[in-house]
């Protein structure tokens, strides 16, 4: 079968004819329908030693063959499924219960298109703990995105603590803050966004923005600006940007006791005031891509208002391609390389 895979010693994206793995315990092997390209996956190529693995950490497919461990674990043959990416950990310990990196029971969690073969492939193995099952309403070719992007940001925006009406800033609006707009429209909140890219803002808009704004060329007037549109400040800003200058433009746009959600990955520590904490200036709180057992709330909550983003559908063949558009920010919608 066909790969597109990190090959670390020629330090390039190779397209590769490999073995169809075989289902070991608690795994499915399933049929990649959709495998959907995420900026994290950049991270992948700092890898400088080891074979050459298949990329890729969003995927959504159809069960081909299901393990006897795994059967009757609420899964069949030919079942469309969408799926996390955590790998040799027990999904069952109090670590698990909040984030499978944080599993008491293994000395190393894995992340599938990281330490081990990802999704970019024409079949793969899922452990059962992380898949699951797609309404018939959801288009599996089109589905991979949501399972890291889409439910990073639904369970970000459904943490926010807001009602409707509320005023939600959304810092950094590319691929992740464009599902966090529609999201938060479908919940009702007011949105705005913010942004040093034109190009980025202009999709908020087209999501359902209620105002956007470019910290970078409105830098003098955008902070007060959003004040005086949401009458104090925002309820929650959910910085979806990982630079440390978008959480020092954040705090600034809260009214008191307004929250902070942590969502980006800053590449240094990011300093808060502790005055302002205990104070209740405002409050901070974090979320990710969480664990598998809050996927079917955001899949329902997908189907229910049709979020849908655009996108990119591409070969295997074109995945070189579409890494270098996303390191030179070429890449205006989501990109999914469709198999079968």
């Amino acid at each position: 079968m066909k790969a597109g895979q990190w090959d670390p010693q020629n330090k390039r994206i190779v397209i590769n004819d490999v073995p169809v793995p075989e289902p070991s315990k608690d795994k499915f092997l399933v049929q990649i329908k959709s495998a959907s390209l995420c900026h994290s996956d950049l991270m992948a190529l700092m890898r400088d030693q080891g074979p050459a693995m298949t990329m890729g950490h969003e995927g959504a497919g159809v069960v081909e063959k299901i393990h006897p461990s795994a059967e009757g674990k609420g899964f069949k043959v030919g079942d469309a499924i969408g799926f996390n990416y955590f790998v040799n950990v027990c999904y069952e310990c109090d670590g698990c219960q909040i984030h499978n990196s944080h599993c008491e029971n293994t000395d190393l969690p894995m992340c599938q298109g990281f330490h081990a073969d990802g999704f970019f492939q024409e079949y793969a193995l899922v452990d059962y703990h992380n898949a699951v099952v797609l309404p018939p309403e959801l288009d599996v070719k089109l589905a991979s995105p949501l399972f890291c992007a889409g439910i990073t940001a639904f369970n970000c925006i459904d943490s926010c603590e807001l009602q409707p009406g509320q005023w939600l800033a959304i810092v950094g609006c590319g691929g992740l803050g464009q599902y966090a707009v529609k999201f938060a429209k479908a919940m009702g909140y007011n949105v705005i966004g913010v942004d040093i890219s034109d190009d980025s803002l202009a999709s908020a808009t087209k999501y359902g923005a209620d105002a956007v704004f470019n910290s970078r060329t409105q830098a003098d007037t955008y902070v007060e600006e959003i004040k005086t549109l949401s009458t104090k400040g925002v309820h929650a800003a959910a910085v979806f940007s990982g630079a440390n200058a978008a959480y020092d433009g954040a705090i600034p746009l809260l009214r008191t006791n307004g929250l902070l959600m942590v969502v980006g990955i800053a590449p240094q520590p990011v300093q808060f005031d502790t005055t302002d904490l205990v104070t209740g200036r405002y409050r901070i709180k974090g979320d990710s891509t969480g664990i598998p057992q809050r996927m079917a709330k955001a899949v329902d909550f997908v189907v229910k208002h049709k979020i849908q983003l655009d996108v990119d559908l591409n070969r295997i063949e074109d995945l070189p391609t579409m890494v270098e558009n996303m390191k030179n920010g070429k890449a205006k919608n989501r990109q999914i390389v469709t198999l079968f």
